[in-house]
């Protein structure tokens, strides 16, 4: 059984039973584990989704359920990157005056909120869905779903004049060509480094060892 957050407007939906929404908490994500006679969680969410990571582990060390984290291995910077890190949005939205004045923001829906009081910079706003206001005043939205070619997100770049990249340290290789533009523009990018994950029983960096780790555990 597959749960989604609900929080894409038409998300690829992955096969077998797939329910959408929140659970109410720890308390109801451990309840629904017990209800549904769940042998073994594993938590494949955003990085950057703290909140359902953290009650995933609460709820599974409440109820003894393993709990296998698959975690995507961060980006690292390469020769001729110019990267400042972050440690949030907040801190993102203070760095960023004095970086550049058109702005490539590429941080999802969530979170643009925090870069709304700067009026200023010309933001080029990438996210799968709308995102809520308020918003930066002077803005551009595209709305898109990678995968992203490195040629492609050079061209955006250069268009639209873009002076620096503002993104999460999401990892993945669906995303990380606008790292590679950015290296050949000679941009500066400001990374939000990743919050700190919960604890869990193991974790893998990919599907294949997911299902691996998976088999090893049913031949127990």
């Amino acid at each position: 059984m597959s749960s989604l957050a609900g929080r894409v407007r038409d998300p690829l939906l992955p096969a077998g039973t797939v329910r959408v929404g929140g659970f109410g908490g720890a308390d109801g994500l451990r309840e629904w584990l017990r209800d549904n006679a769940i042998d073994v969680v594993v938590d494949a969410t955003h990085p950057f989704a703290a909140v359902i990571g953290a009650h995933a582990a609460a709820a599974t060390t409440a109820t003894g359920i393993p709990l296998l984290r698959l975690e995507r291995p961060a980006w690292s910077a390469r020769p001729g990157d110019r990267w400042t890190h972050v440690p949030d949005l907040g801190s993102a939205a203070r760095a960023l005056p004095g970086l550049g004045a058109r702005v490539f923001l590429t941080i999802g829906r969530q979170g643009v909120h925090a870069f709304a009081a700067l009026a200023d910079p010309w933001f080029l706003i990438r996210a799968i869905d709308p995102p809520a206001p308020p918003l930066p005043p002077r803005h551009e939205l595209i709305l898109a779903r990678g995968p992203f070619t490195v040629d492609a997100e050079t061209a955006l770049m250069a268009e639209r004049r873009v002076d620096v990249l503002v993104t999460k340290n999401s990892g993945g290789a669906q995303t990380a060509a606008k790292l590679d533009a950015a290296r050949a523009l000679g941009l500066p990018v400001l990374v939000i480094d990743r919050p700190a994950p919960a604890p869990a029983t193991a974790v893998v960096a990919t599907p294949d060892q997911a299902l691996a780790w998976l088999r090893t555990r049913a031949a127990c």
